[in-house]
Order: structure tokens, then C-alpha cells, then sequence
């Protein structure tokens, strides 16, 4: 049976209903588009430097260290969610980034998923501000 995706779903059916690895899926896509939206209304910039600031921000290494200054910040069921992506079985692995940055990275990818899913829109851009540092560029740029 097809589930309805468009629709919000409550945290504890999104945690029952789906993997880690199926939430890091839907989250990789999901983060990427809002980096790249807030790349997109900062200004008029060619593809390739839109590219340039979107990766330096959505890649595994990044991602490792935005976790790292997120976590106490997190509610017990987004803990969950982000446990569920770290904890997934891998059978790949970023070449830029060790083993352990890259699950960690799933682990953040899987926690936008389910904020995506649970329709905490405002929740996604709070985090994206932390990670970002509200100025819609990565505080490792």
C-alpha cells in the first residue's frame, strides 16, 4: 500500500514506518534543496560557484561537524531519528570523508527526512541557520 507523503505525518509513525537509511534518502534531497534555495535568494550567481557553496555546506565532512554543534540542541525523538541514520547499514562511503563522518552525516540527512516528513518546515530552517550561521553560508566557509 502507497503511503501519502505530501501529508505530515506524526513523529511516532515516521519513526515506526521507516528505516534510517529510507529517511537519509528523502533527507540528503531535502537538505540539499533548502542550501540550495537559500544560495538561490541570496543573489544571481553563476551555476558553478552555486555549486561550489551548496557542497561546501551539503557534503559528509560538513555535515560531521554541523552534527557536532547540533546535538544538545536536539529533541529526544530527533535524536531518534538521527540515531536511525547513523546507525543504518552502509555499503558506501564519501571519498573525502572517514567512515565515521560519513555516518554521521546519515544521521543528519535521516533527521531532515523525518523533519520533513513530520512538516517542520520551521524546524529545518532553524537548524539550516545554525549550520549555516544564519547568513546562508557555511560557518566553514
Amino acid at each position: 500500500m502507497e503511503k501519502n507523503v505530501s501529508a505530515a505525518m506524526t513523529e511516532e509513525d515516521v519513526l515506526r514506518d521507516y528505516s534510517g537509511a529510507a529517511l537519509a534518502y528523502l533527507g540528503d534531497g531535502v537538505m540539499e534543496l533548502l542550501v540550495r534555495e537559500r544560495f538561490l535568494k541570496k543573489g544571481n550567481m553563476q551555476a558553478e560557484k552555486y555549486h561550489r557553496n551548496v557542497t561546501a555546506v551539503v557534503n559528509a565532512r560538513s555535515q560531521a561537524a554541523a552534527v557536532e554543534q547540533l546535538m544538545d540542541r536536539l529533541t529526544e525523538k530527533e535524536k531518534d531519528a538521527y540515531r536511525r541514520g547513523r546507525n543504518a547499514s552502509v555499503h558506501t562511503r564519501a571519498k573525502s570523508a572517514t567512515l565515521g563522518e560519513y555516518k554521521k552525516a546519515t544521521g543528519l540527512e535521516a533527521l531532515f527526512g523525518f523533519l520533513y516528513l513530520t512538516g517542520q518546515r520551521a524546524r529545518m530552517d532553524s537548524l539550516l541557520d545554525e549550520i549555516m550561521g544564519g547568513s546562508g553560508e557555511s560557518n566553514e566557509l
